[in-house]
């Protein structure tokens, strides 16, 4: 599709293409290395596009109850779940949608597990271990970092795993690399080594980015048979989130005001980087506009002829009030305003499920630009959507 006119901005777009294109790259790993791996809902669950992903015979790790009921309806299989803290009230609903759960703390376990084992169901219990190490830099997103509330420990076990427990699960990566594994199995076989031959599985967890352009597929398949080799009756499962959607779509956004102070030009969009990609805030990183050349930081001294001829130095600005709402700055082929589009690359994982309706502002609609070309609308929001929300 060459044009954006018959697409609602903004637009999450998910190329259908490009969605096929990683999810047989994941599969191929996971036939080659032998190990399972699952699509973990916190990055991405659009459960309108969970056909294709059965297709490859995949299914799915939840942390919440809604993630793990849409498990169970939408992807067809009970979840494999994890949750910092169940509670009386949404055990019963995790145990009705899940085939593995796995607790936080031993407290956790032992409070829970009595119910879980009377269920009826075999339902496969594990704990998350915290073996203090990851390589990952931003605090928010490091499981492991020092106090950490994620995981178990090793100073809190004793020389056996309690009853009932068949598994481990950690997670310490963030799209890290398969480096970054290896390093991690070295501290956790050093500090729960002892515990590898009393369980059934292991959950590696997720941030494997295996669909990234520089990562080493190779050396992960590697990797995991060289552990696989060490411990055979050992189940390896990894389930990562952002892997199976990187690079799999666009946010359309039209400018709607060109404003000017200091210098300083910003382009304020329909979009909002606060309400509909926080990450760009949060991580931080900067986005790659299609079209248009990264200019570094944003600053408030701007050079009058930064960029050279033919280049037009802007700064981006959401439609929120949130005074940090925008993100800077880009050079650009022409002067820009109203009504031009600007095209987000790799808006499709951890975008829809983190926006918000911040300031009122509508989610942007979603859709699948299929594979025959048609653009598919999975949904667009109205007044209706917020309203509801306050109910």
């Amino acid at each position: 599709m060459n044009s954006y006119e018959n697409i609602p901005s903004p637009c999450y777009v998910m190329e259908e293409s490009l969605l096929r294109r990683n999810l047989s790259l994941i599969k191929s790993v996971r036939e080659r290395a032998g190990v399972e791996i699952i699509l973990a809902f916190k990055a991405f669950a659009l459960w309108k596009s969970f056909p294709v992903f059965r297709e490859y015979g995949f299914c799915s790790t939840a942390s919440s109850v809604n993630e793990a009921q849409l498990a169970f309806e939408e992807m067809g299989s009970p979840a494999h779940t994890y949750s910092p803290a169940y509670t009386a009230e949404n055990i019963p609903v995790f145990i009705k949608y899940s085939s593995h759960m796995t607790f936080n703390s031993l407290s956790q376990f032992h409070r829970f597990y009595p119910q879980v084992a009377a269920s009826g169901k075999h339902i496969s219990c594990g704990l998350r271990i915290n073996p203090e190490y990851s390589e990952v830099g931003t605090d928010l997103y490091n499981p492991c970092a020092p106090g950490s509330r994620m995981g178990i420990t090793e100073d809190l076990f004793g020389g056996r795993l309690p009853d009932g427990v068949e598994g481990l699960h950690f997670h310490t990566l963030c799209e890290s690399t398969s480096y970054d594994l290896e390093k991690t199995l070295e501290v956790v076989e050093k500090r729960f080594g002892r515990f590898l031959k009393q369980i059934k599985w292991l959950n590696m967890g997720g941030g494997h980015l295996m669909t990234r352009k520089d990562y080493d597929t190779e050396h992960l398949i590697s990797l995991l048979k060289s552990f696989k080799s060490k411990y055979p009756d050992l189940k390896i499962i990894l389930e990562p989130g952002s892997a199976f959607a990187w690079q799999t779509g666009y946010l359309l956004t039209t400018v709607v005001d060109v404003v000017e102070n200091k210098g300083i030009k910003t382009a304020i969009i329909d979009a909002s980087f606060s309400c509909h990609m926080p990450d760009c805030l949060e991580m931080p990183y900067k986005p790659v506009i299609r079209g248009a050349e990264d200019a570094g930081p944003a600053s408030m001294i701007v050079e009058k002829d930064a960029g050279g001829a033919g280049k037009y130095r802007y700064r981006i600005g959401g439609c929120s009030c949130l005074s940090g709402d925008f993100m800077g700055d880009w050079f650009f082929g022409k002067t820009l305003e109203a009504g031009d589009k600007i095209i987000f690359e790799d808006m499709i994982h951890y975008t829809t499920v983190k926006t918000t309706m911040f300031n009122g502002i509508p989610h942007p609609s979603i859709a699948l630009l299929r594979e025959d070309g048609i653009l598919e609308l999975y949904r667009t929001f109205t007044y209706e959507d917020y309203k509801n929300r306050m109910d």
